[in-house]
């Protein structure tokens, strides 16, 4: 098997289609087990450079309503990779080698709900950092020699770093 590519490419006005074709098909498959689905992710950010990769998350009534549902999964070509290393997540690829789409499911309500959506709406919100964090994502990707571990290892002080800003804020708000 090749080595999977890792590409930072600009900005695709396609992926919010993308995203909403993809929204589409996890609904009729997974009805009402999927309470809410989000874009997440840079392809989520208008005007983030980004990995042609979909990231998608969905909200479930259950985690075990859900693994019900894996065939329904199958059936839109995602291979299950069960937690894959986060604690009350499923997590799915599709596109084969190269992915195309990634979902990641929580149960309704769990904190990695709120982390994703506040990280991705902090970005949306504040072009000047999304700019600092897609910069990053260039040189991490240069640098990385393909290897993903590498490509993470880059940018993840970055991210928990203006995570934690993002999930400040949003507590802030809620708490007015």
């Amino acid at each position: 098997m090749s080595q999977r590519i890792v590409e930072v490419v600009s900005y695709n006005a396609d992926w919010a289609q993308q995203f909403n074709l993809e929204k589409s098909l996890l609904k009729n498959a997974l009805g009402n087990v999927a309470v809410t689905i989000f874009h997440i992710g840079s392809t989520a950010v208008v005007g983030l450079t980004a990995k042609p990769i979909i990231d998608i998350l969905i909200e479930v009534t259950s985690l075990s309503e859900l693994d019900a549902k894996s065939d329904n999964m199958t059936s839109l070509e995602y291979i299950a990779k069960g937690e894959n290393g986060i604690y009350g997540r499923r997590y799915f690829q599709k596109g084969g080698h190269q992915r195309t789409h990634h979902v990641h499911a929580f149960k309704q309500g769990d904190i990695h709900v709120f982390r994703h959506l506040a990280f991705r709406d902090y970005l949306r919100a504040n072009k000047a950092i999304a700019q600092e964090y897609a910069s990053i994502k260039f040189d991490a990707a240069n640098q990385c020699n393909n290897d993903m571990r590498n490509y993470m290892k880059h940018k993840n002080a970055f991210i928990q770093y203006h995570q934690d800003i993002a999930l400040n804020n949003r507590n802030k708000k809620q708490a007015m």
